[in-house]
Order: structure tokens, then C-alpha cells, then sequence
């Protein structure tokens, strides 16, 4: 049993004061009570779920950025991490995925939703091989890790897989399906605060006929039970779009639920170019829209209509997606000031409460969706993973705790952050992540490797 004090808590209901989390063995939360101190930290937020990564990406940083055109795009990009899932075997795979993992902790992340691909490696590893070194990469990081393998089995709408794309491919849906068996079978038998989630990606509908979705969803469900989430990318890009409705004669949400009926268990990463009506279907099915503002601003997709899918009653959650920069505060910074942007206009998430407490809140809520397990929500029955401010943060520094949330959204950093937990256990601290220069060491050699390689 562990007892974290706070003089603040961030609750389902708001802010609480001079509050204990009593926290059990298994790292869930049994009460919340009434403290005096000595402190663990000032002011105790959930942890924020990470909705979406590709964490081999977060190598890719750096690379790419120069200019070839003036077709530049998301298109173009996807030539680089082509080569970079050309180059990586499972060693490296977790040297990387180790060090970003860190860096999410560091960053807020208390929780990743992997939304992983790289099924075979460099020197022929297998795709339970890779999967391993994703699920020990964030065991040794002390992440909490919802694995969500991936099915990739064509190159585009109508199209066969292209040689850069057979890393991807477990071999069509008995394989994958194979493969999830086999990590079901791993997690079974660990306790729930050591055991890492499951569930399922249909990689996007340009790389997944949609006719086998239902096959697809039954499998998953003899392999996992009921109630594992569903990921898949969707109207990321326009191309995307008008490809769709050429190859279907339906924009892809659309197509998406003629195939496998909507519900709460989806994840629609991006839908950047939903039309109304689509949004308003993701909306009437409860499925939530998982954006990832700082790699959407990266790769120039577009920006999607958050706020008015929001007041609406859509679900969101957010991802660090590409990893080109680890950092939750500023993954909600750039969906607030996107939208501000996009609609000359202020405050866009916020309510008559403010902007940060109720932005933080829905994303956690939504991220915990993303990942299905009991997250994103200090109260009893979910695990205790948790973000400290500090009350001297530079960003807030003097303000009261309901605008030290505003200014953590409108100029706060992973550096200011205190400490991070997962399970009631310390895992990192003052935006430093945990794993130290043994870390930074073994991503550093991958990093410089693939830039012999890559030019």
C-alpha cells in the first residue's frame, strides 16, 4: 500500500484540496482522502494517455526536411520512413522505442497506445521478435503500454504491397491474427499493474481492403475477449480522400461504417478531412477522433475542426504520433492555437471554467478510451499514474491552481513538470526521463548509423 499526498488533485469533479491517494498493490487506486501532509507535490494531475505513436519514428527526427519540390507533403515524407523501417532490427527497434518511451514519461505521458507496424526487422526478425522489443522497450521505461499490432496487407487502394511496405505485412489476416494469439498468450497470467493491453489496427483503408474488417474484428474478438479498442488512420491526407472515392465512390468514414458498423471501441486517428456529415456519424456512434497536432503541423496535413466537434459532444484524445517532439503540454497547446487559427478566434476548447483543467480532462478521458484500460482519471478503481506541477513552474509562477492549468496549456513545457507516476511509483522526474545516459547512448548509435546510411 502507498499513500501520495497532495495540497492539490485534479478529480472527475475538479479541483480537490489537501487530498491522499491511497494506492494498492497493484497500483489502482483504492480511496481518496482527506490529508494535512508532509507533501508529495503541489498540485496532481491524471496522466495523460498517448492516444497514437509510431515510436520507431521518433529516429526520424531531423531527417527529410529538405526541400524537393514544391509537392513537398505527408507523400513525400513517407520515402524517408521507408528507409528507416528498411534499416531497423530488433535491437534497435528497442533502443529507440526504450528512449522515446522515456521521454514521454518525462513529457506527461503516463500511457502509450503503439500503434505499431514494423513487423519484420533488418535481420529477419519475426513480428512477435519486434513486438517483444516494443512490450520490454516499455517495461524497462516504465510506461504503461497498450499494443496495438497492426494489419497492413496492400500498398494503396487496389494496389499489391510495394517492396518498401513487406516490413509491415504479417502475411494477411490468419497471420495477423496468429500474431495477436501469441501476445494474448504472453499477457495472460500477469498481475494488472505489470500487464501490458492489447487491441487492434486495420492500418487505414488504403492498406486494408474494408471487406475484411468483420472477419478481421470477429478474430480479434476470439483471440481478446470483448472490449479491446480499434485504431485505424483515416482521412489523414486529401489525396487519401479523393483516391477513396474513386476506388469506393465513398469518402472514408463513410466507407469505414458500410463495413464494420461504429462504436464506441473505434479510434479515428486524424479524420483532417471528415466531411460534416462524417463527423456528425463519428459523433452518433461514440467512436472518438484521436489528433496529433504537433506531427499533423509537421507533415502539413490540415487541421480538423476540434472545437466544434467538441461543444458537439465528440470524444478526442491526443497522440505524439511521428515523436518529432515528445512534449503533452505542447501537443494541447498546438490543438488550442490551431484552432484559434483556424477560426480567427480565442479560447476555442476552453469552457466558462477556463481552458486547462477542462482541455486536460477531456484528452485524458478520451485517451483512456484509446488505450482501454483504467486510466486517465484519479479517482478509485484506476491506476494511480499521475503528473505533479510544481508550485514554483516558471509558467505559472504566483497564479492560483485553476490558472496554473491555463498556463501550463498556453506556455508551459515538459521541463516544467515535477514528478511522474505510474502505479504510484516514481518513474521520472522534472521533465528529465528515467534510463539516463545508457539510454541516450544506445538511441544515439542508432541515430548516427541511419544517418550513414541515409545520407
Amino acid at each position: 500500500m502507498t499513500r501520495l499526498a497532495f495540497r492539490h488533485v485534479l478529480g472527475p469533479d475538479g479541483l480537490l484540496e489537501d487530498r491522499a491517494l491511497v494506492v494498492d498493490g497493484d497500483g489502482l487506486i483504492e480511496r481518496i482522502e482527506p490529508a494535512s501532509g508532509p507533501w508529495d507535490g503541489y498540485l496532481a494531475l491524471p496522466g495523460l494517455p498517448n492516444a497514437h505513436s509510431h515510436v520507431f519514428q521518433r529516429a526520424l527526427s531531423g531527417f527529410g526536411e529538405a526541400r524537393r519540390g514544391e509537392e513537398d507533403s505527408f507523400w513525400t515524407w513517407r520515402e524517408a520512413m521507408y528507409r528507416l523501417a528498411g534499416s531497423l532490427g530488433a535491437d534497435g527497434l528497442r533502443a529507440v522505442a526504450r528512449f522515446a518511451y522515456g521521454e514521454m514519461l518525462a513529457a506527461g505521458f503516463t500511457g502509450v497506445a503503439e500503434f505499431h507496424y514494423l513487423h519484420h526487422g533488418a535481420r529477419g526478425e519475426t513480428p512477435l521478435e519486434m513486438a517483444t522489443a516494443v512490450i520490454e522497450a516499455a517495461r524497462e521505461a516504465g510506461i504503461r503500454l497498450t499494443l496495438l499490432p497492426v494489419l497492413y496487407e496492400r500498398g494503396g487502394f487496389g494496389k499489391p504491397l510495394g517492396e518498401e511496405q513487406r516490413r509491415f505485412s504479417t502475411g494477411g489476416l490468419q497471420g495477423y491474427l496468429r500474431l495477436l494469439a501469441e501476445l494474448e498468450a504472453r499477457r495472460r497470467g500477469t498481475s494488472p499493474g505489470e500487464a501490458f493491453g492489447l487491441g487492434v489496427a486495420p492500418h487505414s483503408l488504403r492498406a486494408v481492403d474494408p471487406v475484411t474488417l468483420p472477419a478481421l474484428l470477429e478474430g480479434a474478438g476470439e483471440a481478446l475477449g470483448s472490449g479491446f479498442p480499434v485504431h485505424i488512420h483515416v482521412s489523414e491526407q486529401r489525396r487519401e480522400v479523393r483516391d477513396c472515392r474513386a476506388a469506393h465512390g465513398l469518402a472514408p468514414v463513410d466507407l469505414l461504417a458500410r463495413h464494420a458498423p461504429l462504436d464506441a471501441r473505434w479510434n479515428l486517428v486524424h479524420a483532417t478531412h471528415a466531411t460534416p456529415d462524417e463527423r456528425t456519424r463519428i459523433r452518433e456512434a461514440d467512436a472518438a477522433v484521436v489528433l496529433c497536432p504537433i506531427t499533423e503541423a509537421w507533415l502539413g496535413d490540415g487541421l480538423f475542426p476540434a472545437d466544434e466537434h467538441a461543444r458537439r459532444g465528440g470524444r478526442l484524445a491526443v497522440g505524439s504520433d511521428g515523436n518529432v517532439r515528445i512534449d503533452a503540454a505542447e501537443e494541447l497547446r498546438t490543438l488550442e492555437f490551431g484552432q484559434r487559427l483556424r477560426s480567427e478566434r480565442r479560447a476555442r476548447l476552453a469552457t466558462g471554467e477556463g481552458l486547462g483543467a477542462p482541455l486536460w480532462a477531456l484528452l485524458a478521458a478520451g485517451g483512456a478510451g484509446a488505450l482501454g484500460r483504467p486510466v486517465g482519471q484519479l479517482s478509485p478503481g484506476r491506476f494511480a499514474d499521475l503528473v505533479v506541477l510544481p508550485e514554483d513552474g516558471a509558467p505559472w509562477l504566483g497564479q492560483d491552481p485553476v490558472r496554473m492549468l491555463d498556463a501550463l496549456v498556453v506556455g508551459g513545457s515538459r521541463t516544467d513538470l515535477g514528478d511522474v507516476y505510474v502505479g504510484g511509483r516514481r518513474v521520472a522526474g522534472g521533465g528529465r526521463p528515467p534510463g539516463g545516459a545508457e539510454a541516450r547512448a544506445a538511441f544515439r548509435r542508432v541515430v548516427e548509423r541511419l544517418g550513414d546510411e541515409l545520407g
